[in-house]
């Protein structure tokens, strides 16, 4: 069987879809990295790939402690409007999705082989839970093995597609201080909780500290510093997007979400509709209005005004 016969057989299941980098569906911030993908395979709902996303990454072999703050940092950012992003490794990555999932919140993992794999096997019955809730995703093709230079690979489009990249524990020699070097490359900002100096698991996030990231104690820390970012990610969406009257001014383009949203709880993709607006917009500027305290997240993907 050929290639494209291998992906027209995957695409007939549902919520299987190929996107390139000219498609609407792809992620925005992936197009501006230096080297996005051609194409992604995406597992999942698509519009997990459009919403304001932290990566939480970390140690394989994490402390007890570093794999419930990778939980509860997720659990709590998840419900505060972000999509979690990692990439199901064991450890901290396993721990950064459960969190977003424990609090229904979306999650993104992105994969160091073909689609059509979980590696590592342990993680399947966790994979398989993404792939509901949030989405699979992986530029390598049907089939590819998880070679070991694939995953230093991908680290760049966990952080590409995210605000920001929070290290959680990591040794001084690891795959994660990558995905933190390349998300500084990309613009975004480094997050790193500090430990003890006695855990050797601390040393990586301790030289990130020293190097400049934000050393966080609390997820709330995350919050405060990526709201201005959130307000320009709105602000630069509305100029780039396909608007029907290009002089609508920000301002404007938030009472036309909050008319749209109305008193009933609704999903993004709903507003994205009813409104005229983006997805990428309604995302961003979802977030924004739930830190000013104007809407609420619930349950189930939905928002609804205070």
């Amino acid at each position: 069987m050929t290639q494209e016969q291998t992906e027209q057989d995957w695409l007939a299941h549902p919520d299987h879809h190929i996107i390139d980098l000219r498609s609407d569906d792809f992620p925005a911030l992936l197009q501006q990295i230096q080297d996005p993908p051609a194409r992604l395979y995406v597992q999942g709902n698509l519009e997990a790939l459009h919403l304001p996303s932290l990566a939480i990454v970390g140690s394989r072999n994490p402390t007890r402690g570093g794999r419930q703050n990778a939980f509860e940092f997720a659990k709590y950012l998840g419900g505060a409007g972000f999509c979690i992003v990692s990439g199901l490794a064991q450890g901290i990555d396993a721990a950064a999705h459960e969190g977003a999932l424990a609090a229904d919140a979306m999650t993104v993992a992105f994969l160091g082989h073909g689609i059509d794999q979980v590696y590592p096997a342990s993680n399947a019955e966790l994979a398989k839970r993404i792939g509901k809730k949030g989405a699979l995703c992986s530029e390598f093709p049907l089939g590819a093995s998880p070679r070991r230079e694939h995953f230093p690979q991908r680290n760049r489009l966990i952080s590409g597609i995210c605000l920001g990249t929070l290290v959680v524990e990591a040794a001084k020699r690891s795959g994660s201080l990558i995905s933190a070097r390349l998300s500084a490359e990309q613009g975004r900002e480094v997050f790193a909780i500090p430990g003890s100096i006695h855990n050797p698991m601390s040393r990586g996030c301790h030289q990130l500290i020293r190097q400049g990231a934000k050393l966080v104690e609390s997820a709330s820390d995350i919050v405060d510093e990526l709201g201005p970012q959130l307000q320009n990610l709105a602000q630069t969406t509305a100029t780039e997007a396909p608007v029907p009257d290009s002089a609508i001014e920000r301002d404007a383009d938030y009472q036309t979400l909050l008319d749209a949203l109305g008193f009933d709880p609704a999903t993004t993709d709903e507003l994205a509709k009813t409104s005229g607006l983006t997805i990428d917009q309604v995302s961003s500027m979802l977030l924004i209005l739930e830190l000013e305290g104007t809407i609420e997240a619930q349950t189930g993907g939905l928002y609804s005004r205070l």
